[in-house]
């Protein structure tokens, strides 16, 4: 009987072989067990634990370049002026992904191209507001993180339309 189910289906020889049933001439090779998966790397702590550097440590100075910055964890040390260091945090304005990136005096977004002068300022879209500031201060050859954890996760990006609806609404 070969109607509209059957069209198209080739006959093959079924057996049972060992209280398996076997399609085809001979059985499949059995397939070896995928490999484990690595655990995600744990980022390293944003907070420096050298002898004698100070609590919430994050950087030294001589390492955040002057008219550059660095990233640590969540937060963005810069340095637009010599001696003068502006902590920010790595969280885009525009949709909420981790600027990931300090170079050519501007602080940059991977996801839609933002970019942000160094003092957090938006120097280019989509962004339309600043980057959120972090509390930061010297302590010697220091640059040490304020209020807040430097090493808290990063919050997930915020979807498209929170740039549309008002805050509160749909999980903005």
């Amino acid at each position: 009987m070969r109607g509209p189910a059957t069209r198209g289906l080739a006959a093959r020889q079924v057996s049972v072989r060992d209280g398996q049933l076997i399609a085809g001439p001979a059985p499949a090779p059995p397939v070896a067990p995928a490999a484990e998966e690595a655990p995600p790397a744990v980022p390293a702590p944003a907070t420096v634990t050298e002898p004698g550097a100070p609590d919430n440590a994050i950087a030294r100075t001589s390492d955040v370049p002057v008219g550059g910055g660095v990233i640590v964890g969540n937060t963005v040390v810069t340095q637009p002026n010599a001696g003068s260091f502006v902590g920010l945090s790595v969280v885009c304005t525009h949709l909420g992904c981790a600027v990931n990136d300090i170079s050519g005096g501007t602080i940059n977004c991977p996801c839609h191209g933002s970019k942000f002068n160094l003092d957090g300022s938006v120097a280019a879209g989509p962004a339309t507001r600043s980057l959120d500031g972090r509390e930061v201060s010297v302590q010697g050859d220091w640059v040490v993180s304020g209020a807040g954890d430097p090493n808290a996760p990063i919050p997930p990006p915020k979807p498209w339309w929170c740039e549309i609806i008002p805050p509160g609404c749909l999980g903005c």
